[in-house]
């Protein structure tokens, strides 16, 4: 189990690291992606950018 809370941790560090770069290449502005107002909090539910990096990733993977 500390396995996985080790490999969820450094994913989310290397998703926080690329984070501006990937707006810079228009991920997290995709059709899909969503971006609300709720209870004077701003909101952000990247579904478009999440399915195409694990596309992404699963394509890496499969090379490797």
């Amino acid at each position: 189990m500390i396995r996985w809370i080790i490999v969820i941790f450094l994913a989310l560090m290397l998703i926080s690291w690329f984070t501006p770069l990937l707006q810079r290449m228009g991920f997290g502005k995709l059709p899909g992606d969503l971006r609300f107002r709720l209870f004077g909090r701003d909101w952000f539910i990247p579904l478009t950018t999440t399915i195409i990096l694990s596309m992404l990733a699963a394509l890496v993977s499969k090379l490797i």
